[in-house]
């Protein structure tokens, strides 16, 4: 589909801009007005992780005026394998820090904001807002329905991409044209269906491949060169280098993008939309004061073996989630004493409660940021 240029070029090139991009600007369809509308550019990247980074590092490269970049994670040994912007002494930095300097060591023209928080109905309008275009690069359910509807109530068009394995998926979504993320998927999946990437895996070198396709689409987007895909679901099969497209259509009773949407509003709490209940919970330095005062609890780290051996609660018992998903766990949970549950981060700690309360085990409750909070203590 062919639209206008999302952004104007009021910003003249320097001379050393010129020298830089030159190989940009030789390409007759795209020339120094199409780098101009680049550097006036403003894109909000939501994720530093494995499609987050290659599509920094490509952004940056491309002169993107200014980027900016939401993670409130920090950088892990097991990031390494896909996700490019980080070296093994950034381990333990927060996301954040390191994609700044390092996108400002690619290129010092460009200007990088920084959002070392996670993004949720607080805030995400008016970060949002600040930008042209925005690159979904999260992980979890909750945060792509967040950004989709967003992105419709601020009418901005934004780049969604997955990987699985071997799977790759991307798309551009733009309600005025075509189109939302909801149209396509107006229901959040079964929490007890999905895997994250510590669960499933996934090929490193993918990421960098689908963060392409997410970069491509937004490169055009801004600069009004070439076709867009908009109403195209680009599909690319790792173990067969086979790719497919499957069309896409405008639903129109698509509760937030239709002519008569009945969601005029974010909603209230996007994990319990997905079925991921975060109520009951208990702060990482409330845990620590209960720990010190010798209080009897079980404490269960819900995470794979390998992530286990690489960082631990003390005092916490290995049982992952996919023994909570089966139900076999349940056998093995004590009723006379309160479990707290948790993960990396939380999600999956949340999801493994849901299981738990919903089969009797109410004394119960689950670290509130996982791992990470604990580690900051």
């Amino acid at each position: 589909m062919k639209v206008p240029a999302l952004v104007n070029p009021t910003l003249a090139l320097s001379g050393e801009e010129l020298r830089r991009y030159g190989r940009h600007i030789v390409i007759p369809e795209f020339g120094a007005e199409a780098q101009s509308r680049l550097k006036t550019a403003k894109v909000l990247c939501i994720g530093a992780g494995g499609l987050g980074s290659p599509a920094l590092i490509y952004l940056a490269a491309a002169g993107i005026g200014t980027l900016g970049v939401v993670d409130f994670d920090v950088v892990d040994e097991s990031n390494l394998q896909r996700q490019i912007l980080f070296t093994q002494s950034d381990i333990g930095r927060p996301k954040v820090e390191v994609a700044r300097e390092r996108l400002l060591s690619i290129n010092p023209n460009i200007a990088v904001n920084i959002y070392g928080f996670k993004i949720d109905v607080s805030n995400v309008l008016s970060i949002m807002n600040e930008y042209d275009i925005v690159i979904d690069a999260s992980d979890n359910f909750a945060t792509r329905y967040l950004i989709n509807d967003a992105a419709v109530l601020l009418d901005k068009p934004y780049v969604w991409g997955s990987v699985n394995r071997f799977d790759g998926q991307a798309a551009i979504f733009w309600n005025t044209y075509g189109p939302c993320y909801r149209c396509v998927h107006p229901n959040a999946p079964d929490p007890t269906t999905v895997q994250n990437c510590a669960e499933a895996g996934v090929l490193g070198n993918l990421c960098a491949l689908v963060a392409s396709m997410q970069v491509n689409e937004l490169i055009k987007a801004i600069t009004g060169i070439g076709d867009l895909s908009i109403g195209k679901l680009m599909i690319y099969d790792a173990l067969t280098a086979e790719n497919s497209t499957i069309s896409i259509g405008k639903n129109p009773g698509c509760v937030v993008c239709s002519e008569n949407p009945t969601q005029t509003e974010l909603l209230a709490n996007y994990e319990e939309f997905c079925g991921v209940l975060n109520n009951a919970e208990i702060s990482a330095a409330a845990l620590q004061t209960k720990m010190l005062a010798g209080e009897d609890f079980m404490l269960i780290d819900v995470r794979e073996a390998d992530e286990f051996e690489h960082s631990r609660i003390p005092g916490s018992v290995l049982i992952p989630k996919g023994f909570f998903l089966d139900l076999s766990v349940l056998s093995h949970l004590p009723r006379d004493k309160e479990i707290i549950l948790h993960c990396r981060s939380g999600v999956r700690s949340a999801l493994c409660l849901e299981v738990i309360q919903s089969n009797g085990f109410t004394n119960s409750r689950h670290l509130r940021g996982g791992i990470l909070e604990w580690e900051k203590l």
